[in-house]
């Protein structure tokens, strides 16, 4: 894997690379070596903790990075398996959802743009095309089992939300708890005279159970949008869950408190800065395009030769007509290749699959506004090198202050917060009362 694609997996915000990136490469070993140097006062409370963020960071991390996207697969497998009645989990319900909120629209007498996609109007549009023939009878297969088929994609999203809440959230905290445990009634019955002062009591798994058998099936636009979530969607989403799941089983007040400022400030920084981050620093570089485009050959001699063809406009109907159009052309196939679109292997558009206008727009528009730049220059191939570097510069950039503020800031901010309220630097869930284990 060249240096560019490196650069270009972990400069994607939208996936799950620059997460591991940030959370195994640096985060996680950062806090290990912070929790120890805090509470470096009290050697058995700092190997203590030390040792509890160790094992719980990383076993969290596998599931948390893990876990979501094999229950999907096996989710995904299991679907298709229902009844022989060939679903196939790529549908996508948010085509279900665009078509009837157009004809509810239509019928309240409401000017409404015209509908470029939609379940049926995908149905209608494809049929008479023989290489998207699997992809239309996925489709019709939805369409004679549209509520078992939004029963089982409620089930897989609730399973991938769900299993890897209750594993981070509860499971693995009541197993390092008990690790914990164990080491202190060894200390104990080795040194008879330590005072001990610790608390390991925890709610009862029971109650996540419970509040699980409460759930309710999703409906409508709502089932569209939810069981449709991306990878990292269900990692904010899971993220979330897990806080809820420490914070309950937190030994003491003094822990759970801690842990709701960590979580509270580990979420924003994941999922919410680096996209403020990225914004920040391309509006500087005034460079948007992925830095694996800046070495695509095709690319450069279309905007050299000016054989580059785009859509007309960035509305939906020419976004939209011009890749059904043109499944060959240049940008139809950058667009798939950077995940704008979805493509069949013979390189048409995918009918089940939801086309995100914004996204496609914004990236004809960032395609457009470089080509003219590019020829501007004088140089188009010294112009993209230099876009490579402003590109991969902002991205590495992204990833160093993230982490810097994941990893070293955040932590700070906690021991700062958690001497604030509690009165002590060492870690609440291993003292009681302020008193040392």
């Amino acid at each position: 894997m060249s240096i560019v694609n490196i650069i270009s997996a972990i400069g994607n915000n939208n996936s799950i690379y620059p997460l591991i990136v940030r959370d195994c490469g640096i985060e996680v070993p950062a806090k290990i070596a912070m929790t120890y140097n805090q509470n470096k006062e009290d050697k058995r409370i700092a190997w203590l903790g030390a040792r509890e963020r160790f094992i719980d960071e990383y076993a969290v991390s596998a599931v948390w990075l893990g876990g979501i996207p094999l229950i999907d697969k096996i989710g995904n497998k299991l679907i298709k398996k229902v009844k022989n009645l060939g679903l196939n989990s790529d549908v996508n319900l948010k085509l279900i959802n665009e078509e009837e909120k157009y004809n509810k629209n239509i019928k309240a007498g409401k000017k409404n743009p015209e509908l470029v996609q939609g379940f049926e109007y995908n149905i209608r549009k494809f049929a008479d095309k023989p290489e998207a023939r699997e992809a239309i009878q996925d489709m019709l297969n939805v369409k004679n089992n549209k509520k078992l088929f939004e029963r089982l994609m409620n089930t897989k999203f609730i399973t991938s939300i769900v299993v890897p809440i209750a594993l981070m959230g509860f499971v693995i905290p009541k197993l390092v708890f008990a690790s914990t445990a164990k080491k202190m009634e060894k200390y104990r019955q080795e040194n008879p005279q330590a005072q001990m002062n610790v608390a390991f009591g925890t709610k009862d798994f029971e109650q996540f159970i419970r509040g699980r058998e409460k759930m309710t099936s999703f409906q409508g636009a709502l089932t569209s949008i939810l069981t449709n979530f991306t990878t990292v969607q269900k990692m904010a989403t899971t993220d979330g869950g897990y806080a809820v799941g420490r914070i309950v089983t937190a030994r003491k007040k003094n822990e759970a408190i801690d842990l709701g400022f960590k979580f509270a400030g580990m979420m924003f920084l994941n999922f919410v800065a680096p996209h403020w981050i990225d914004k920040a620093l391309n509006k500087i570089t005034d460079v948007k395009l992925d830095p694996k485009i800046f070495v695509n050959k095709q690319f450069l001699a279309s905007i050299k030769y000016n054989h580059l063809v785009l859509p007309k406009t960035d509305s939906a109907k020419d976004l939209i007509d011009f890749v059904d159009n043109n499944p060959k052309a240049l940008f139809t196939k950058l667009a798939g290749m950077y995940n704008k679109l979805n493509l069949l292997e013979n390189g048409i558009r995918d009918p089940r699959a939801y086309v995100d206008i914004k996204e496609l727009s914004k990236f004809k528009n960032n395609i457009e506004r470089f080509a003219k730049q590019a020829i501007e220059s004088g140089s188009v191939k010294k112009f993209a090198q230099k876009s490579l570097k402003l590109r991969s510069m902002t991205i590495l950039a992204n990833i160093g202050l993230s982490s810097f503020l994941l990893a070293y800031c955040l932590p700070k901010a906690q021991f700062i917060f958690r001497e604030w309220f509690s009165g002590s630097k060492l870690e609440p869930g291993l003292v009681e009362n302020n008193k040392k284990v």
